[in-house]
């Protein structure tokens, strides 16, 4: 079953996310206190574990939020999602995928320039909330709710 591993977020836009003990999604709006929530597509995002995983085997100090991604899930490959596709997290939460990857601030975050290379282009996840509610680490999540 796939599983939120962590939940971060950040105040200002363009730096790394704090992991959280858990976080509030509002519906329409994103997370509360986070930089990106607010009316628009990319109230969320998402970056799975194993991806991090294989940055982390050339950067192994790297944190959780280093990519500014407030969800990092484990034992769901997000690359099979498409514009639509909805996420369930934990009991309330109900997210909609609106957008694949996005580039990196400055034409290269600190990880590319590191590693030459960076996964938020390709595979970083972006989504609306449909659902509000709170979600900690160790949550379901559940693909394609309907």
């Amino acid at each position: 079953m796939a599983t939120i591993e962590a939940v971060c977020v950040s105040h200002k836009k363009g730096i790394v996310k704090k992991e959280q003990e858990g976080i509030e999604l509002k519906k329409a709006w994103g997370i509360e206190g986070d930089a990106h929530a607010g009316d628009w597509h990319r109230q969320v995002s998402l970056l799975a574990g194993e991806s991090i995983d294989q940055v982390k085997e050339i950067l192994p100090v790297l944190k959780n939020g280093a990519f500014a991604e407030n969800i990092i899930t484990r034992g769901l490959d997000l690359t099979i999602l498409g514009i639509g596709s909805k996420l369930k997290l934990g009991d309330d939460v109900l997210l909609e995928v609106t957008q694949i990857g996005k580039e990196c601030h400055n034409s290269g975050c600190a990880i590319k320039k590191a590693t030459g290379d960076c996964i938020m282009p390709r595979e970083g996840i972006f989504a609306k909330v449909l659902e509000g509610g709170k979600v900690v680490p160790g949550d379901d999540i559940v693909l394609d709710v309907q």
